[in-house]
């Protein structure tokens, strides 16, 4: 791990791996962030601007950040003039689709059979 995710991570406070799972993926955007890059493909800034419309420009610009630090998105910088940057997954990112898929599976189930349910 990065030195950064050392020190945004409490690793003292971590008890177990399902602790520093959420640790490293947790929060509102992240999860949206990895699930439009692990079904679609790469994406520039602005598409996923575009994709995920409550996040603010200065928070995806941070949620990405992190992500790259974490080493589950990286980022290319093509040398264009204007500066062309694409996000796409990594291995480790690819790595948690069936988790996110599972995720996305039960909160479709249990909106359906509680939530939703009239």
């Amino acid at each position: 791990m990065a030195l950064e995710v050392k020190d945004r991570i409490n690793l003292k406070a971590i008890n177990c791996e399902k602790e520093l799972t959420l640790a490293v993926i947790g929060g509102k955007w992240k999860l949206i962030i990895l699930w439009h890059l692990g079904l679609e493909g790469t994406k520039r800034f602005s598409e996923l601007r575009k994709l995920i419309p409550g996040i603010t420009q200065k928070m995806l610009t941070n949620q990405l950040r992190e992500l790259e630090e974490d080493k589950l998105v990286k980022r290319k910088v093509y040398p264009e003039v204007p500066p062309r940057v694409e996000y796409s997954m990594t291995e480790y990112g690819e790595s948690l689709m069936p988790v996110l898929r599972g995720m996305y599976d039960w909160g479709k189930n249990y909106g359906e059979k509680v939530v939703w349910n009239d």
